[in-house]
Order: C-alpha cells, then sequence, then structure tokens
C-alpha cells in the first residue's frame, strides 16, 4: 500500500529522492549539467509529495510550481529503480494534479528528457501531450515539453 504525504521542497525524503533524482540524471546531463541544474532548483517548490510504501519508505516524490496563472510546471518526479512498475509514479502524478486542480490550476506542464523513453511513454499514458518546449527548455534540445488540462 502506497501513502502520498503533501509537503514542500524543506521536506528531508523530499530532498533524499531529489539528490538521487541528480545522480540519476548526470548520466543524461553531459556537458549541459550546469544548464539543467539551474532549471532543478528546488527553492521555490512550495507543493511536493512523497509516496512512502507499507514500511514509511520513501518510494517517490514529485512537486509543481505555478507556471502562468492558470498552470503548474510539474518539477522533480522521481522514483527510484528499486520502486518502479508498482504504480508508484501515476500515484505522485495523480497527486500533483489533484492538489494543482484543489489550488485553482488549469493545466499541468513539464519538461523530461528525449533519451528517457521510458518518461516519454509513462506521461503519454497518463493523457499528456506534446507541446513546444516552453521557457528556457526552448534551448534544451534534448528536453521534450508535455501539457494535460484538468478537470
Amino acid at each position: 500500500m502506497i501513502s502520498i504525504k503533501r509537503t514542500n521542497s524543506n521536506d528531508l525524503d523530499f530532498q533524499k529522492l531529489v539528490e538521487a533524482l541528480d545522480i540519476d540524471l548526470g548520466a543524461y546531463y553531459k556537458d549541459e549539467k550546469q544548464f539543467y541544474g539551474k532549471l532543478n532548483n528546488i527553492d521555490e517548490i512550495k507543493h511536493a509529495v512523497v509516496a512512502y510504501d507499507e514500511n514509511n519508505t520513501p518510494t517517490g516524490c514529485g512537486g509543481i510550481k505555478a507556471f502562468s496563472e492558470d498552470g503548474v510546471e510539474v518539477k522533480r518526479m522521481f522514483v527510484p529503480v528499486e520502486f518502479r512498475g508498482k504504480g508508484v509514479a501515476k500515484l505522485v502524478l495523480e497527486a500533483l494534479e489533484d492538489w494543482s486542480v484543489e489550488l485553482g490550476f488549469k493545466k499541468c506542464i513539464l519538461e523530461t528528457l528525449k533519451e528517457k523513453p521510458y518518461a516519454i511513454r509513462f506521461y503519454e499514458k497518463n493523457n499528456y501531450h506534446t507541446i513546444p518546449n516552453f521557457g528556457d527548455y526552448v534551448k534544451a534540445k534534448n528536453s521534450i515539453c508535455f501539457a494535460k488540462n484538468l478537470k
């Protein structure tokens, strides 16, 4: 049984998962570490979730931050390899989407890397569609961006 805790970027479990995410992404960033590093700052994430298994082990995380008047950007979505394939990412994403709606937002946008086909399939499977790269990601050749209208 997976439980979800609402928190923010000051949460130690969230921070540990983000550190593991940064290590994971290091292999993909190559020469672009500095560029992506500045975009992955968690200081501004006031709305984050952490997933826990039945042993209270952190199994995944994600956050949202306002991007526009009616939209949020999903940030720092991560599930460690040993917890993948168990529905954790779907629960984290749904929790973020639900929270976004509660906060009055109408859509979610996000960025992932073209070199992560499993992430692309995940977002497509969860009704996200590709959009032109936004913000600083316009310059990022290895990035692909998605959006989803919320209900």
